[in-house]
């Protein structure tokens, strides 16, 4: 992955990160980045990856 696109997806998890935290449990908002990011790279849609980053911090083992 080159700089540009990284950047690019990291904007994005910022703008839905925006959505989740306000209703989301204490996290750190890097946890959440990083399983959206990784969703994205992996071909999900936006949809998809929120709900995969929701996951990260609500539903997956630790």
């Amino acid at each position: 992955m080159d700089v540009a696109t990284l950047a690019g997806l990291l904007r994005e998890a910022e703008e839905h990160h925006g959505e989740y935290e306000p209703v989301g449990p204490p996290h750190h908002w890097s946890d959440w980045y990083a399983g959206y990011v990784l969703a994205r790279q992996q071909g999900r849609t936006t949809d998809e990856a929120v709900a995969d980053a929701t996951l990260v911090i609500e539903g997956a083992p630790r």
